[in-house]
């Protein structure tokens, strides 16, 4: 039997590599004459730079930067030789042919969800300012490009604080530049952006991976889909989209670029951020899931199973909109290899083309959840041992 074993994390409990092995040195000690090959799976949020920098042993580096509510986080980012690269992810990503070292940055790192409380969320107080600032500590370790994983935010700055960190200046109806972060309880005394003082280097180019296709504002934009769990109150809304769409029209009168374009797919990604770093900087969006189907050489992998085995902390519908584990789930169930999805927690999945008995949850369901991610490993391990018995 060739198994295919590609994991992305399970929350607060395994990496996507670590899943990964735990799963192979299971199935290998139970399976010793079977081959197997791994892929670890990320999408553009936590575990995005260990997945990408580790599957093609790049360098790890850290950095003491500012984090979503001010406070100082260490946050890790990656260093990778794009020669390194598969051909399929140099072609996806097209950075020019000068770019030797590219950073690999996940936003969650140093502006994500899971740093701030969760009785203490607002995307009213939150700032990107330590992108800006890991971007910088990246550019100092030499880096000559970027690619940033949006995924696990906790702001709605349209990465406006990334910005300032990068030497965008932010001015009051007398011109006289704003203190502090840009966040979104100033910009009512916002009038003009100045992007005159750029700091990065000339030729340095930003990929940003991502999976959302929602607009910058509107039903389903920024706001309205992703601002609940940031904190955002419904009696607030129209007035964060309010401003939201006169901080969108200054950046774009900035960089004399048409407002329209925050009508495009995506740009609501991140609270907005990859609107403000592809008009700011002119970042480019790519797919996380085919970045890191390129990345790790998943097609030809792929190809040579008979057994998919696939899954992460928890698998439900919404795995099946573009995350890893769900596509690669629906690309196999559209084969004759057998598939296998182990997660921590299944939800319920609604006309899904899944044969029965195909789904697995890891964790006895009379579990405790603090039990429960202590356990991941053996569980993980267990669930495969039984499941080819």
């Amino acid at each position: 039997m060739r198994v295919l074993i590609a994991f992305d994390k399970f929350k607060d409990a395994l990496s996507a590599r670590d899943a990964c092995r735990v799963a192979a040195e299971a199935l290998a000690e139970s399976k010793p004459d079977w081959e197997i090959e791994a892929a670890p799976l990320a999408d553009g949020g936590d575990g995005f730079c260990d997945t990408l920098t580790g599957t093609i042993n790049g360098e790890f580096h850290s950095a003491q930067v500012t984090g979503p509510m001010g406070e100082k986080v260490t946050a890790r980012f990656g260093i990778v030789s794009k020669i390194c690269l598969q051909e399929s992810a140099q072609t996806l990503l097209g950075f020019q042919e000068s770019t030797r070292d590219i950073a690999i940055i996940e936003m969650a790192e140093c502006s994500g969800i899971a740093l701030t409380p969760i009785r203490g969320r607002s995307p009213w107080t939150t700032t990107t300012a330590g992108l800006g600032e890991l971007i910088n500590a990246a550019i100092q370790h030499g880096a000559q490009g970027a690619i940033i994983g949006l995924g696990g935010s906790a702001t709605h700055d349209l990465a406006l604080g990334a910005l300032e960190r990068l030497g965008v200046s932010f001015l009051d109806k007398n011109g006289d530049p704003i203190s502090g972060s840009p966040i979104p309880d100033t910009w009512s005394k916002i009038y003009r952006i100045d992007v005159s003082k750029f700091t990065l280097p000339a030729n340095f180019e930003i990929r940003l991976a991502c999976d959302v296709e929602n607009p910058l504002l509107g039903s389903s934009g920024a706001a309205a889909v992703f601002g609940p769990q940031k904190g955002l109150t419904p009696e607030r809304f129209e007035e964060i989209e309010s401003l939201t769409r006169k901080m969108a029209h200054c950046l774009c009168e900035a960089r004399s670029i048409e407002p329209a374009t925050m009508t495009n797919p995506g740009t609501g990604a991140a609270g907005g951020a990859a609107f403000g770093l592809q008009t700011g900087l002119g970042a480019t969006i790519v797919s996380g899931y085919e970045l890191v189907k390129a990345w790790i050489g998943l097609e030809p992998k792929f190809e040579r199973a008979q057994c998919v085995i696939t899954g992460e902390g928890r698998f439900d519908a919404s795995s099946l909109q573009g995350k890893g584990p769900g596509a690669l789930a629906l690309e196999t169930a559209e084969t004759d290899k057998r598939l296998l999805v182990l997660a921590g927690s299944l939800g319920e999945i609604k006309n899904a083309p899944f044969r029965p008995n195909c789904l697995v949850a890891i964790s006895p369901p009379e579990m405790p959840l603090e039990n429960a991610l202590k356990a991941t490993s053996e569980n993980l391990a267990q669930a495969l041992r039984t499941a080819f018995e």
